[in-house]
């Protein structure tokens, strides 16, 4: 695939630091500590062993591969027919994926900063911004989200200091109390669905302008996330003990009780904030690379042409995706990590397992 459109190695890294961080930040703690309790702050580390295999995975397919993006190698390696389902289960990923945090972001919003607009509205402008920078392409995504990165970073590090300063390390006892199966339960959220969303570099790595940068890029990302995540969850847990696994947005919560207990008021427009931009990269990048997974699938010449359509449809499945935020948290709970392992760590696997086994078979036979 020949492109004009390039980003570079550490415009990659923030990118892949952002699509996960971003959903990973507020959700995932109370989740973690509904299955890991008190030592649900270990548990990040089992976790981040499938980014690690989807690193590993995607960037050998990568340069088996070079500038094709996942869709496209995928039909070489198990047929045209195969590969066409292959590309309509990403489409059809993509697609429940945008929509979930388009609901998920709504939602959000409503609850906390705007509870007398309508939903619809929320929903339609946040999805024409996320549609006009895919329509600016990935180059022009990964140059702003350089910025947004930095500017969530000096958002995140005071309200983490804050909450050290409430923060009893009592709430962390007994640690391994129950055994370590707590802990690898409390992963099965960030395994499944987060830590190895990674997956997204079979669709950025034809983009970026020197491949060899890729591991280096991803390997930090991944450090960042994981460092991230432990001190946000270990945070969480030290301020608001039990409660964190009862809590949608426990992270949140925790913002608001330091702004409440300290001299700082109104924080969660802090958190509001980095979520906003965080969302808007995550869903911007999905978009983008829906486009592809259709345009691949279709023969479309230019993914472009796409972008206004299945903004369209998004905002649609975004409202008739989920009855009620029951649904979405079940969803997030149970059925998204079986589904993103399934997705992001499985398929990539047998495609690289297919793949060796026809490079060994067609290999000469050594004398």
């Amino acid at each position: 695939m020949q492109t004009t459109e390039k980003i570079t190695g550490s415009q990659l890294g923030y990118l892949l630091f952002t699509f996960i961080v971003s959903t990973n930040m507020l959700t995932v703690p109370s989740i973690m500590a509904m299955f890991g309790k008190q030592n649900a702050w270990m548990s990040v580390f089992p976790a981040a062993a499938t980014g690690l295999v989807t690193i590993w995975t995607m960037i050998v397919l990568g340069n088996r591969y070079p500038g094709l993006t996942m869709t496209q190698y995928g039909s070489k390696i198990v047929g045209k027919g195969l590969g066409k389902l292959l590309a309509l289960n990403y489409i059809y990923y993509w697609f429940v994926s945008i929509t979930t945090i388009v609901y998920q972001h709504t939602g959000f919003l409503k609850t906390l900063l705007l509870p007398n607009s309508p939903s619809i509205v929320s929903t339609v402008t946040f999805l024409i911004l996320c549609g006009l920078a895919a329509l600016a392409g990935i180059e022009v995504i990964g140059r702003s989200n350089e910025f947004l990165t930095m500017l969530i970073l000096v958002l995140l590090l005071p309200l983490l200091v804050l909450t050290t300063m409430e923060a009893d390390l009592k709430q962390l006892q007994p640690v391994l109390g129950d055994g370590i199966v707590p802990v690898l339960r409390g992963a099965f959220s960030p395994a499944g669905g987060y830590m190895n969303q990674f997956f997204i570099l079979g669709w950025l790595l034809p983009y970026l302008n020197h491949p060899y940068k890729a591991r280096k890029a991803s390997l930090l990302a991944l450090a960042g996330i994981v460092l991230s995540s432990f001190t946000i969850v270990l945070l969480t847990i030290m301020v608001l003990g039990p409660m964190t696994s009862k809590l949608t947005y426990s992270f949140l919560s925790v913002i608001q009780y330091i702004g409440i207990a300290g001299s700082f008021e109104r924080l969660e427009a802090v958190a509001v904030s980095m979520w906003v931009m965080g969302c808007f990269v995550k869903v911007s990048v999905s978009l983008f690379i829906l486009c592809l997974c259709v345009k691949e699938l279709f023969g479309i010449r230019n993914y472009r042409d796409l972008i206004a359509p299945l903004t369209l449809f998004s905002v649609v499945g975004s409202v008739w995706i989920f009855k009620n935020g029951a649904e979405l948290v079940n969803y997030l709970v149970f059925t998204f990590p079986l589904l993103g392992f399934f997705n992001q760590t499985l398929l990539p696997l047998l495609l690289l397992a297919i793949d060796s086994l026809r490079r060994k078979a067609v290999e000469p036979s050594l004398p």
